[in-house]
């Protein structure tokens, strides 16, 4: 069933997985690019159903980021028509997202006040918006569907209508944003369903017409699925299929691109809602990573479509691919929600080439003896891209297996999926024919045996403890424990100086063995970085359940045996001694390079932590990129 054919309205998809809207960040000067042309040519190469592009705002005033497609803009017609013909020519048919942000907005770009239904400050830009008048919405409604024939002329094949996560249409459903006593307040829909008759008039009967329904704000008092089911009959009629969401994209957003933490079926009970309540085929989303998942929700009846986002960003092949080929995303969010969070555009952390579909890669080279040092994912990365490009390739680890700090950092509780990360570049070295030697310690003597073209080192970074801890007992590196090399107990502290995974996934592990559990920062808030991921709200949760204490704007100055810690409260400059039985430290390692140091007569690339120690996005990209420059 997810490989057999659907009609929606006009148009036949050929299976039942759709490449969802998201945000990409590559418009520039509010047109779409050949970045994106390339982008979602690429998923369409790769078997999607259908794609839906990210959003295009219809009002000029509309405008709460730099990288916005302006579709109301004649101007953009161009870049659809390069968009649309790209996907186009994979047999793929393309829709566009249609969408006016309201008062989830900012008006640092527009230099104008931002639009709600009701006077109210959005909790995450915190601007007070502008009521929009009667007027206002006719101008509004308009702006849909002269923005729909913008993309009609452009070659879309119809157009889907954002009453979701970051929507001015959600946020006349919600009972929490609209507070009016007008029509458009008692009749909370009534917006919804102006835009919906005057797009179809715009597009006519011969392209495809979907809406995208937030079945849950996550939030007291907000829309309930008996919300999104009342609104769903009511443009039944008028649509081909219904979309659905969950969250807002702010308080809640959370929810929308949740992390590794959040159970993969956690949506499912929207479209399934919906699906009881229309006869028009329902889109459920939420964390699809597999064939067998995606199928399983078909058969369930959850769905008549898949919504695949993160796991065609991270496999282009997801649809066309054999189910053990697929390169799983583990929804770490690390370069596609949090890159774009930071005003760049899409990455992904396990596919290096996402969102870069349109830069060439280097002409082939003559085919090289590659030695790759280090298989964590940097180095499997670079091997299986040299392998690609037909250099014979020997990659040497000296643990029994591959995978380095990410197969470590995959042992703390809710960190199992970072897995994916090692296991497909490692499986994609094996069928491109990489010689893989595990429990092999490289040093220049070996090197110089091989006699290899090229080496590329990627051996990583080992811990580095802080200098107030040396020679002190019972002060170890978050990754010892990780690792088994100590067994912490009784009152631990773990003092932070990295603001991500590793010390909130050490603490947990910890308070799960009965350790009672103190996280010191010097930041404002415990897992800072957290944030840009996505995981901080369920982190804070968890670590109150735990009991773990959260102490941040300090950091340890000094200690002496015992384990006794100074403690300086920084923002006001005072000093106090505390005591504890274990210190756990995450702070920065050093890198892994004596072999660059030592290698003579051959050139040596450095790539991934041994070059600086970073995230695991750097060393896949890294890996790549030497892969196809060697």
């Amino acid at each position: 069933m997810l490989f057999t054919p659907l009609q929606l309205g006009p148009l036949t998809v050929r299976n039942r997985i759709v490449f969802t809207a998201h945000l990409t960040n590559a418009a520039v000067d509010g047109r779409a690019t050949e970045q994106h042309a390339a982008y979602y040519a690429a998923r369409a190469a790769g078997g999607a159903g259908m794609i839906i592009t990210e959003e295009h705002s219809v009002h000029p005033a509309d405008r709460p980021y730099e990288k916005l497609i302006r579709g109301h803009d004649p101007a953009a017609i161009p870049g659809y028509r390069r968009l649309t013909a790209a996907v186009h020519a994979h047999g793929v048919p393309v829709l566009a997202q249609l969408n006016h942000n309201g008062g989830q907005s900012s008006g640092m770009y527009s230099r104008l006040p931002v639009w709600a239904p009701s006077p109210l400050a959005d909790p995450l830009f915190r601007e007070v918006a502008k009521e929009i008048t009667v007027v206002e919405i006719a101008e509004i409604v308009d702006g849909y569907a002269r923005t729909a024939a913008h993309c009609v002329e452009g070659g879309f094949d119809g157009v889907e209508l954002q009453c979701s996560h970051a929507s001015l249409l959600r946020q006349f459903l919600s009972p929490l944003t609209n507070l009016r006593t007008d029509t458009y307040g008692t009749d909370r829909s009534r917006v919804v369903a102006e835009v919906v008759a005057a797009v179809r008039d715009a597009i006519g009967p011969d392209r495809v017409l979907g809406v995208r329904l937030c079945g849950d704000e996550g939030m007291a008092g907000g829309i309930t699925i008996d919300d999104a089911v009342e609104t769903a009959r009511r443009v039944e009629p008028h649509v081909d299929y219904l979309n659905t969401s969950i969250g807002v994209a702010t308080s809640t957003l959370h929810l929308i691109e949740a992390s590794m933490h959040v159970p993969r079926d956690y949506a499912h009970s929207i479209p399934a809602a919906l699906r009881k309540a229309v006869a028009r085929p329902v889109i459920g989303v939420g964390r699809f990573g597999d064939h067998e998942q995606a199928q399983r929700a078909l058969d369930d009846g959850v769905c008549d479509l898949v919504g695949v986002v993160r796991g065609q960003v991270a496999d282009p092949d997801f649809a066309r691919r054999a189910p053990a080929e697929i390169r799983t995303c583990s929804a770490c969010n690390q370069e596609c929600v949090g890159r774009v969070g930071l005003n760049r555009w899409l990455g992904c952390a396990q596919n290096p080439r996402a969102g870069r579909e349109s830069v060439p890669l280097p002409p082939l080279a003559v085919p090289r003896r590659v030695l790759v040092v280090g298989g964590g994912p940097a180095g499997l990365q670079a091997a299986a891209t040299a392998a690609s490009r037909g250099h014979r390739v020997t990659l040497c680890e000296r643990s029994q297996q591959t995978g380095g700090q990410v197969r470590l950092a995959a042992t703390a509780p809710g960190r199992a999926e970072l897995t994916a990360m090692v296991d497909a570049p490692l499986a994609e070295c094996l069928r491109l024919g990489v010689e893989v030697r595990t429990g092999v310690e490289v040093d220049a003597a070996l090197v110089e045996r091989l006699a290899p073209d090229a080496v590329v080192l990627a051996t990583g970074a080992v811990p580095e403890l802080p200098g107030w801890a040396a020679g002190l007992d019972h002060v170890v590196d978050v990754r010892h424990v990780l690792a088994g090399d100590a067994a912490p107990s009784g009152r631990v502290l773990i003092p932070d100086e990295l603001g991500f995974h590793q010390a909130t996934s050490v603490a947990e592990l910890l308070a799960a063995r009965g350790c009672s559990v103190e996280i010191m920062t010097p930041g404002m808030v415990v897992g800072q970085d957290l944030g840009i991921t996505l995981d901080m709200e369920n982190f804070h949760r968890r670590a109150a359940a735990a009991g773990i204490a959260l102490t941040t704007d300090r950091m340890v100055v000094g200690a002496r045996a015992g384990v006794l810690v100074d403690v300086l409260h920084h923002t006001v400059g005072a000093t106090e001694e505390r005591r504890y039985d274990w210190v756990v430290c995450a702070s920065p390692p050093r890198p892994d390079d004596a072999l660059w140091h030592a290698v003579r007569g051959v050139p040596v690339h450095r790539i991934g932590d041994c070059l600086a120690p970073r995230r695991v996005h750097a060393a896949t990209v890294e890996g790549a990129r030497v892969g196809a420059q060697l």
